[in-house]
């Protein structure tokens, strides 16, 4: 008996001077990629720079005060509820909303950086912000010592949920266009004004 695979697409990608001027005309962006990267840093940077209203993943869906994690259902009529804005820039990759995400996304933004460098951005947001609540996170978060499990989703990110995010991105948003930004310092990053 033979198995077939379903067959998987490459998003539409395109290069780093067709994105920066896709990015002007954006009235929606989504940012992803692993935890540290610099996806909140970015999709700050976007907002302010092009008048786009900052949605944080991770405040305003995901997270409850004291680290408690909102239900799935309530999660999902969050994301719809702020996809249906007409302008904003959203940082977050959970495979599992992309589906309510990418079909009103005009570009997404994957910042597809090495390891080390996430595990770099993550303690550096860890000795900057350690007992205090960061401006990309939900009140009564405190940013605490990265766990086990934490480190180990940076970790193995590529090889479990980078395949996820491109299925959903042939599957949910096959015509949105995808920038791959796999540095920190690229051209597509809007400088403080």
């Amino acid at each position: 008996m033979y198995v077939i695979e379903e067959r998987i697409a490459l998003p539409n990608f395109i290069s780093i001077p067709h994105a920066a001027e896709r990015l002007a005309k954006a009235n929606r962006v989504l940012v992803i990629g692993c935890s540290g990267a610099g996806k909140s840093t970015l999709s700050l940077r976007i907002a302010e720079q092009y008048g786009l209203e900052y949605q944080s993943y991770d405040r305003d869906v995901r997270w409850l005060p004291g680290w408690q994690v909102r239900n799935r259902a309530e999660q999902r009529a969050r994301v719809l509820s702020l996809v249906s804005r007409e302008r904003w820039v959203m940082d977050g990759n959970t495979p599992s909303t992309l589906n309510i995400r990418l079909p009103r996304t005009d570009l997404v933004v994957w910042l597809r950086v090495p390891r080390r460098i996430c595990l770099m951005g993550v303690a550096h947001r860890v000795y900057s912000n350690y007992g205090s609540v960061r401006f990309d996170m939900a009140t009564g978060c405190p940013e605490q010592l990265p766990d086990r499990e934490f480190l180990s989703y940076i970790w193995t990110f590529e090889k479990k949920v980078s395949p996820r995010i491109i299925a959903e991105l042939d599957r949910h948003g096959p015509s949105v266009p995808v920038v791959i930004l796999p540095e920190l310092t690229c051209p597509l990053r809007v400088p403080h004004s």
